[in-house]
Order: structure tokens, then sequence, then C-alpha cells
């Protein structure tokens, strides 16, 4: 964890960390991930923290709960493909309500994409 000035907060770097080795396959599906107490003493965070991270990433299909049995890393290549695609469709209906030429919609994504992951 990045504990710097600036950095994302503890649990955005976590989420973070968990979506992207899962997507890249690091994190296979079907992958047990440690309990939120387990990963948090390893880690050195609250439990918290992990909670909170565990929950968005849920949110975001990346994980899943199955009670007791733990909580795996899902099969959340598509859902997430397809969740993307429904988000930039829905930024180009509401750009083309607000009158942006193509260009300007397009120019304004990219400056939203560099300022997020910082390119």
């Amino acid at each position: 964890m990045d504990g710097s000035a600036g950095a994302a907060a503890p649990y955005e770097q976590l989420r973070t960390q968990i979506a992207e080795a899962a997507r890249a396959g690091r994190l296979p599906v079907g992958y047990k991930l440690p309990t939120v107490r387990g990963l948090a003493e390893e880690l050195g965070l609250a439990a918290n923290t992990v909670a909170k991270a565990y929950r968005a990433l849920e949110g975001d299909g990346v994980i899943e709960t199955r009670g007791r049995n733990g909580t795996f890393v899902a099969a959340a290549g598509d859902s997430a493909a397809r969740e993307a695609a429904a988000a930039a469709q829905a930024y180009a209906e509401r750009a083309r309500r607000l009158g942006l030429s193509f260009e300007e919609a397009m120019a304004a994504a990219l400056d939203g994409l560099r300022a997020r992951y910082g390119k």
C-alpha cells in the first residue's frame, strides 16, 4: 500500500490491485481470497478497510461471497466489459444531448481517462 501524500485511499488501492490481478489472470476465476480479517492482518490494515474493498469488488462483479464458504474471484471479464460498454453508451448519449460534437465528446472522455489513469 502506498501511504504517500496524494495516494489513493488504502481500500481503493486494495480494490484496484485485486481487480487488476483478477482481470489479468494472476488471480484465476474461482480463487479463494483470504478472509477480511486475515488479509487485514497480513497487510497491516483495518478490517473495515479490507471489508470496504471487498464490498466494492463484489459490487463490480469481480468477486463473489459464498456465505461461510468464503470469497472467490468471479468470472467478471464479460460483465466488466458489458458494464464499460453501457457506461460508454450512456456517456455518448449525454454528450450528444449536451450538443457536443464528436471531437469535443472524445476530448472530454480522453481527458477524464487520462486524469483517472494518470497518463
